[in-house]
């Protein structure tokens, strides 16, 4: 480098260029600012259900499980990954879903219902499991007791068994002449159904009403259940709400009508399809409350040691056009009892 001028002048030049180097220098040797990153992925929820995934442009089956979660604190997307997965109603897609969660390794998986249960049980012992699903816990199995369940299962049970003989109960009172009935249910669903269904065998005869056993394992079974029903000159059917029954719960309906029965299930939502009278646990807040299983797991909590808790809300739902459709009176008792009327 050349310096044209001497003196003091060509030092204060040569101080310049000499500091103006060192800061350049100085500049390079700074290490560089830290570069954001990415935060730890967000933990994945599963929910496991035994039908099949809802259409587009239809309801979201999980609308109430996702408030929950935001009541939690959990915002999906953001604080949580809520992963679907569904069985289209065959008990081998099933398995294979739930082994499938459990080779991605996902933190918490929710079984909706007896079967997704059943299968994510035998899939896993370590990941933490919340069921929504079945009566009576240690009756099947998957819990030592209901305050401690133990293992890595716990949740809400959607009913219990002293409902299935009330719900019958219910039906004697709305027809007082009724001899026979026909009880509707999907055996593939129901891993306690030898007991489930020698309990209402039990109940009918104390009543004084015969009851023929119907089973359903697809929508093509409905209607010829339901004429079997009738030939065997049954008065009313009462359903077991699994997701079978749920999910063809309006051809249940219009079938039970047509073949003049008088129907009775659990959930309200079969009441506003058609059913005459449903008794029971609402499983939109069972899935609220199912979500706080959820925020306490992923808090670290054990599912062993979280109870499992029951229904702690019942409603009596009573549709009146149904009944009417079929010529019958509902009597006034039973009405003045009923949280809801569907006129």
């Amino acid at each position: 480098m050349r310096f044209a001028r001497s003196g003091s002048g060509a030092v204060a030049d040569r101080r310049l260029v000499v500091a103006r180097l060192g800061a350049g220098i100085a500049a390079v040797c700074l290490p560089l600012a830290p570069r954001a990153q990415p935060g730890p992925a967000p933990p994945v929820v599963a929910v496991l259900a035994f039908g099949t995934a809802p259409a587009a442009d239809g309801p979201d089956p999980l609308r109430a499980f996702l408030l929950g979660l935001r009541d939690a604190g959990l915002v999906e997307g953001r604080d949580v990954q809520v992963e679907r997965r569904y069985g289209d109603g065959r008990p081998e897609q099933l398995a294979a879903q739930a082994e499938a969660l459990v080779r991605v390794k996902v933190d918490v998986i929710v079984a909706a219902g007896p079967l997704p249960r059943e299968y994510a049980g035998r899939a896993t012992a370590t990941i933490p499991i919340v069921a929504i699903a079945s009566a009576d816990p240690v009756r099947e199995g998957w819990a030592q007791s209901l305050a401690r369940p133990g293992g890595n299962i716990t949740g809400l049970t959607v009913t219990f068994p002293e409902l299935g003989p009330k719900r019958l109960e219910l039906l004697k009172e709305a027809m007082p002449a009724l001899e026979r009935a026909a009880l509707v249910l999907a055996p593939q669903e129901l891993p306690d159904l030898g007991a489930s269904v020698e309990e209402m065998h039990a109940a009918a005869a104390r009543l004084f009403v015969r009851l023929h056993v119907v089973e359903v394992r697809s929508a093509a079974d409905i209607e010829p259940a339901l004429q079997s029903a009738a030939q065997r000159r049954c008065q009313a059917l009462l359903a077991f709400a699994t997701n079978t029954i749920v999910s063809h719960r309006v051809q249940l309906a219009t079938l039970a009508t047509a073949h003049r029965l008088l129907a009775c299930s659990e959930f309200p939502l079969l009441a506003q399809a058609g059913f005459a009278i449903t008794y029971g646990a609402d499983l939109d807040d069972l899935s609220r409350r199912a979500a706080g299983y959820v925020k306490r797991i992923l808090d670290g909590a054990r599912p062993g040691e979280l109870p499992i808790e029951r229904p702690s809300k019942l409603s009596l739902v009573i549709n009146l056009k149904a009944a009417r459709a079929i010529g019958v009176t509902i009597p006034k008792s039973l009405l003045l009892r009923a949280d809801e009327v569907i006129e």
